[in-house]
């Protein structure tokens, strides 16, 4: 296959990493935090509708908020000790699911992928072939080794990137089999020139976490995989894009099975309802192109402004993008 990717030496965070998007899972509300007063003139009002009505509360919100800062500011030098501790001391289960073959994959899937590289494909006639067990993780969620949060949303969950599966397995999954696919589904915001990712797992359980709220992701496209393990309820839903106002918005409620994937834009606003039994464990993938993030941050709709990050970061490169490209809508 030919690679169209854009390749880049060097992946950036936006400077906005630290301070946008920040999620109160107390009040379901994602917030941003420049300075405290900022933050006062902008979501104390708010706060109160939603019943964070005393100084006792609201001086909590604020520990929260500056707490996740400072984890955002040390992420990558903590993620990076994780991954070595890791590598020194977890002893893998199965050592070979580590390394991605094509006997993992679904013949429908192999299906979808060889026809979307054929030189006759269409967007239109690949939707018309698509039809409208997690061992490993538990073996590493057992363990005593360090492990990283998957985002301000999930409490539960593993980074694989620190597990070990980013070079081997999910970079090839992206590259060969899922690129080919999105090129032609989603060309308008970037499908074509996914050159990163974030790749975790969530957990949700009785006892910890059961749902997940309204949102959209840090991504161009995303990839969301049910690996099981039992569970009843737990459907996902979906809204229309995160421009469009909440009180415009319709939302459909999706059943995803054991062993289904689904592939979304990552604006399109999403969430999952809370499971009422069992066990269940979702891969997510979070896709990036720099082409499209280097002329506008999907988290605070302004051109980025870059610092560095270890490894795909948040996939911003210095690419230079000629400023006439149209922009991407769809985050």
């Amino acid at each position: 296959m030919q690679n169209n990717e854009c390749t880049a030496d060097k992946f950036y965070n936006c400077s906005c990493f630290c301070t946008d998007n920040i999620f109160l899972e107390d009040y379901k509300l994602h917030v941003k935090y420049m300075s405290e007063e900022q933050f006062k003139w902008d979501y104390q009002h708010i706060l109160k509708t939603l019943g964070c009505t005393t100084v006792a509360q609201y001086d909590v919100v604020l520990e929260k908020i500056n707490a996740e800062a400072e984890r955002r500011k040390s992420l990558s030098v903590q993620s990076a000790e994780r991954a070595e501790h890791i590598k020194k001391h977890y002893t893998p289960l199965h050592p070979h699911v580590y390394h991605l073959q094509e006997a993992y994959l679904a013949p429908e899937f192999i299906n979808l992928v060889q026809y979307s590289l054929s030189k006759d494909a269409t967007k239109e006639g690949l939707l018309k072939l698509i039809n409208s067990e997690a061992e490993e993780l538990e073996h590493f969620e057992k363990s005593d080794v360090p492990k990283g949060r998957p985002n301000t949303m999930n409490n539960y969950g593993i980074l694989l990137n620190e597990l070990g599966f980013d070079e081997a397995f999910i970079s090839s999954l992206r590259e060969l089999y899922l690129t080919p696919v999105t090129s032609l589904l989603y060309p308008d915001c970037g499908g074509e020139s996914l050159d990163s990712h974030k790749a975790f797992v969530v957990k949700y359980s009785m006892n910890e976490d059961l749902d997940l709220s309204y949102h959209y992701d840090n991504a161009e496209v995303t990839l969301n995989v049910s690996l099981g393990k039992e569970f009843t309820e737990g459907n996902l839903y979906f809204g229309d894009m995160r421009q469009v106002p909440l009180s415009e918005t319709e939302c459909a409620e999706v059943e995803h099975c054991v062993a289904e994937g689904l592939l979304h834009r990552g604006q399109q606003m999403h969430g999952a309802l809370p499971i009422s039994s069992g066990l269940r464990w979702n891969l997510i993938i979070w896709m990036r192109s720099s082409q499209e993030r280097n002329r506008l941050c999907p988290m605070c709709n302004k051109r980025p402004v870059l610092v560095e990050g270890d490894g795909f970061a948040d996939g911003f490169t210095k690419a230079d993008i000629p400023e006439q490209r149209a922009l991407c809508a769809l985050h």
